[in-house]
């Protein structure tokens, strides 16, 4: 497996620290007679999983202010910029050490035509999935390799295979990735990047069993083994298989539904006996913090009572962990797939007066503790769970940063994920 999955090692003893608190909590508070001897032991002899890095990974989709005004403010804009980053969101992200950064969706990639994003002239869509509202395309693919140069993370680009084929799929990877002088790597070079980009994941579709396409498992499977084949990094940087190649990662579950442990079942039983000529390297698992369909719990303004039920049904990620792991280890039992948590996180009601398309929230202390519940959660499984995108980066979900104009806030979320540095 690729040592940037698996290399990752506790430093400080700050994660040990965090972990042995919440463990102690758990062990005094579940009993339920006051005055009883409680004896607590820990072996510090035996050592765990190496935790991954890569856990702490962000997620950035066209959906809302969550690029244009979060991330995109062009470069004749007042607000201080690089090349139109805003200059102040990309501090506060380098302050995060962010290892990588999911794009361009979610729903939006499986919509997504990477041309329209390149050049000069860039072509005005419509975003349908989320509001409605004009696409420009002023943020494409030398705009994101830019901002992921600028705040220090690897690019985790997800492809078109819900309205795209393997053809436009394969053409954009070679117009990142290729080193030679091809047609599609000379035209990168006229668009401004001569020197190859580094792609180090790439997501095969998005959650094709809904909004990337209806599939069934195993008409996703089939896509699949096409896209692994054909869909390849031409980075000369990029080749050694046991040192530093890109991770494929392919649609998994949404769930713990019958519908969602019958999809991890195929992909992984497939895997078992793949052959020479495709491969995954991680399967993907969407969970939100929801409690009921569609999000009707505030951001804001909420009691003691939502306040706790929040936090009890973000603690169902263990299971559902525990689930989909147990599946994988059936058919992987050297666990060289991970568990690629690529959207999680707490999702409520739109803020009041905004597009609905937008999902606007606010971000407060029960936040931050979800956050940290999770990410504890993620690590106690790290032999399995080895990479993790939180919903999402800025102005959307569960944000890390907030933006309106010129102004910009740091969230709850932003400092629990801070709290984890140096590690």
């Amino acid at each position: 497996m690729h040592r940037r999955l698996l290399s990752m090692t506790r430093s400080g003893g700050i994660m040990r620290t965090i972990l042995l608190t919440f463990l102690i909590y758990a062990t005094f508070t579940s009993s339920a007679k006051a005055g009883e001897k409680i004896e607590l032991s820990v072996d510090t002899s035996k050592t765990g999983a190496k935790i991954d890095r890569n856990i702490f990974g962000q997620f950035a989709e066209h959906l809302g202010h969550g690029i244009y005004d979060g991330i995109w403010v062009g470069p004749d804009s007042t607000i201080p910029n690089t090349r139109g980053i805003r200059n102040d969101v990309v501090a506060a992200l380098r302050e995060l050490k962010v290892p990588n950064v999911r794009w361009p969706g979610g729903c939006f990639a499986d919509e997504y035509q990477w041309r329209n994003g390149i050049g000069p002239h860039r072509v005005v869509t419509l975003n349908p999935n989320w509001g409605g509202v004009i696409e420009p395309n002023k943020f494409g693919t030398h705009e994101f390799m830019d901002f992921l140069d600028q705040i220090g993370a690897q690019a985790y680009v997800s492809i078109n295979v819900g309205s795209g084929t393997p053809h436009e799929a394969a053409d954009w990877l070679e117009y990142m990735t290729a080193g030679q002088a091809t047609t599609l790597a000379q035209e990168r070079a006229a668009n401004g990047h001569s020197e190859p980009y580094r792609v180090g994941f790439l997501g095969i579709g998005n959650e094709s069993w809904d909004c990337g396409g209806n599939m069934t498992p195993e008409y996703y499977l089939d896509q699949l083994k096409i896209y692994s084949r054909f869909v390849r990094n031409f980075n000369p940087a990029e080749q050694d298989l046991d040192k530093d190649h890109m991770l494929k990662i392919a649609v998994g579950p949404g769930g713990g539904e019958p519908r969602f442990i019958d999809w991890t079942e195929t992909i992984m039983k497939a895997y078992e006996h793949h052959t020479w000529s495709w491969n995954i390297d991680g399967l993907s698992l969407h969970s939100y913090t929801v409690v009921k369909w569609p999000p009707a719990f505030k951001s804001v303004g909420f009691g003691e009572a939502e306040y706790a039920q929040i936090l009890k049904s973000t603690l169902d990620m263990e299971n559902l962990i525990h689930t989909h792991s147990s599946i994988m280890d059936k058919y992987d039992p050297q666990k060289k797939v991970a568990l690629v948590i690529d959207e999680w996180g707490a999702w409520y009601a739109p803020l009041a007066g905004t597009n609905a398309g937008f999902l606007a929230q606010q971000n407060s202390l029960r936040d931050a503790i979800l956050a940290a519940l999770n990410l504890n959660i993620f690590a106690r499984h790290a032999d399995r769970v080895r990479m993790a995108n939180i919903a999402q980066m800025i102005n959307v979900l569960q944000a890390m940063i907030l933006t309106d104009k010129e102004k910009m806030v740091l969230t709850p979320s932003y400092y629990v994920f801070k709290m984890y540095l140096p590690f």
